[in-house]
């Protein structure tokens, strides 16, 4: 196994700066989830790692050697890529086995890890076939199967599952996550769904515009996000925001919406009277209660175990997340209120989330 060090990493292409100093340690054997919608530069600063990209300045390690100026067949990495990248002539068998020939490793050795992987990916009964023959999922496992033969430092996977099916996409979500378990290679995964993120990574990397938003555990990202961006790029639907400002009486400071409707703000918040902020609150954390603010219901979507309910308040869109089976229809009036514990502030003018002074 090996780590993966990027310090200072800048990709230009020509005036055209991508990349803007990135700084990312992945440990041995974590697994790493660059995420952030198209354009944000996540695929460019993998392909940057596997020796895809050139970098325009600052280093890439693996393990202890710098590979700035390595080809990526002399980094000790292995690429699964979106669209399989399978030799359509060649036998799942031969597919797996051919970046061992070009090496000239021993033919027994071949077999021997040939067949170590297949049965890992349970391809036993496939090796025979041509990719053309095969499912997507089951060429996305021959790729994956071609990436272990080699038994790389460093996993890197770009986008592997954004051309499979709903439902064969969460069967290989947990494939990949097994093999993790089991191998504890190193990885470094790019993906622009969120849940994909969620469910896979030790660490996450929200990125955006060639910046590095925020890093940090699946859950630490979804119940302190840094910004607004975070906020409702992280979590499914995404967090709800309204903006208004801080009213401060006898009854101590609270947040006031447009249309004059008050809000208990997060506890530890340090605000004044008048500044414009903007309220974050999580669908399964806006609650539809007896009294509260009113709201008119829009759509209502039972999935069974709970109900979603888009509402319409006079300033705001929003969205909760109910774990009854609701007697309610579009046109009536409900009342909501936010869970006091699990609600954020951000300041509206710069993003940021306003942190509790028992945190910072």
């Amino acid at each position: 196994m090996g780590s993966v060090s990027v310090q200072g990493a800048v990709k230009r292409y020509g005036a055209l700066e991508v990349l803007h100093q990135i700084n990312l340690d992945v440990d041995e054997g974590e697994f790493v989830v660059l995420v952030g919608p198209s354009g944000c530069g996540k695929s460019t600063l993998l392909r940057m790692i596997a020796g895809l990209e050139a970098i325009t300045s600052g280093t890439i390690s693996i393990g202890s050697t710098v590979v700035n100026d390595l080809p990526p067949k002399e980094r000790n990495i292995a690429m699964v890529f979106q669209n399989y990248a399978l030799y359509p002539h060649m036998k799942v068998r031969d597919n797996m086995a051919f970046s061992l020939r070009q090496a000239r490793r021993p033919k027994e050795e071949i077999r021997t890890l040939v067949d170590r992987a297949s049965k890992i990916l349970d391809l036993d009964a496939l090796l025979d076939r041509l990719p053309k023959a095969l499912s997507g999922g089951q060429r996305q496992r021959v790729a994956m199967g071609r990436a272990i033969v080699r038994d790389p430092s460093v996993f890197l996977f770009d986008e592997p599952l954004s051309n499979l099916d709903a439902k064969l996409r969460v069967a290989m979500r947990a494939e990949i996550k097994s093999l993790h378990q089991r191998l504890k290679t190193t990885t470094v995964y790019v993906t622009h769904d969120q849940i994909e993120a969620m469910t896979l990574a030790d660490r996450i990397v929200v990125m955006r515009d060639g910046h590095m938003e925020q890093i940090g555990s699946p859950l630490e990202l979804y119940d302190t996000p840094a910004n607004i961006f975070v906020a409702t790029f992280i979590g499914s639907p995404s967090m709800n925001l309204i903006e208004g400002t801080i009213d401060v009486s006898e009854q101590g400071p609270a947040f006031r919406m447009a249309d004059g409707y008050l809000w208990p703000l997060p506890v530890g918040v340090q605000v004044g009277s008048g500044d414009r902020v903007t309220y974050g609150v999580r669908p399964e954390n806006l609650q539809i209660t007896e009294t509260g603010t009113p709201a008119t219901v829009e759509v209502v979507e039972p999935t069974g175990a709970e109900t979603h309910v888009l509402l319409r308040t006079s300033n705001a869109q929003l969205v909760a997340i109910d774990r009854n089976r609701l007697d309610i229809h579009p046109g009536d009036t409900v009342h909501i209120s936010p869970d006091v514990q699990k609600d954020h502030l951000f300041d509206t003018k710069t993003g940021l989330r306003l942190v509790p002074t028992a945190l910072q």
